[in-house]
């Protein structure tokens, strides 16, 4: 029987990027950036503002994990559809999540309209992300494992047969461990749980 594919990894920028575009007297300073959620995200859109106080606008899109539908697409007083939606578009072009890409417009006395204004934010959002480096981040998976200190060795069995990590751990009366799994071996380490008893491994989320 056939099934969606889990997704176990996604494409991202490596680090911060600027560019700098210009139209008609205008000018558009891009920026990128790599994010985890919706705070980096708020973080980033201040330090912009504070850096920027006398831009006319500040216009920008994101997108957060694999799901398709976590994204944001603003377009800060300009036409609706002009800036924030083709932005986005340019972040979707270059199949890339977690990354927030921000148009910062000095408006130059000259008037775009709605195809200009589409156009030059396009451009900019294109530029920046040209000049970023994209890297491939893997999914992980993480687990809580219970045991007691004669079964601790057999933890670190586990983990390190589904090629994972340790991410860290509480060694009081007994062992908690908790791992990092690869999405991709998540559910056949999950399959082998049973086999390391008595082990207590517990799922925590994607």
């Amino acid at each position: 029987m056939g099934g969606m594919k889990e997704v176990t990894s996604y494409n991202t920028i490596a680090q911060p990027v600027e560019s700098l575009f210009k139209d008609k007297g205008s000018k558009f300073l891009g920026f990128a950036y790599p994010v985890n959620n919706e705070e980096d995200i708020r973080v980033h859109l201040e330090y912009l503002k504070e850096l920027h106080p006398k831009a006319t606008h500040h216009c920008y899109a994101w997108r957060l994990g694999t799901d398709d539908y976590h994204y944001r697409a603003n377009d800060d007083g300009e036409p609706s559809g002009t800036a924030g939606k083709p932005i986005l578009g340019q972040i979707d072009a270059a199949g890339l999540t977690n990354c927030l890409v921000v148009s910062v417009r000095y408006f130059g006395g000259t008037k775009l309209g709605v195809p200009g204004l589409i156009a030059a934010y396009k451009a900019s959002a294109r530029l920046t992300l040209e000049a970023t480096e994209i890297v491939t981040k893997i999914i992980m998976h993480s687990y809580k494992i219970q045991c007691g200190y004669e079964s601790l060795n057999k933890a670190y069995q586990w983990i390190q047969i589904h090629q994972g990590i340790v991410a860290g751990q509480e060694l009081t009366d007994t062992c908690i461990v908790y791992a990092s799994i690869p999405a991709e071996h998540s559910i056949r380490a999950r399959e082998a749980a049973d086999q390391y008893y008595p082990l207590i491994i517990e799922y925590i989320e994607a």
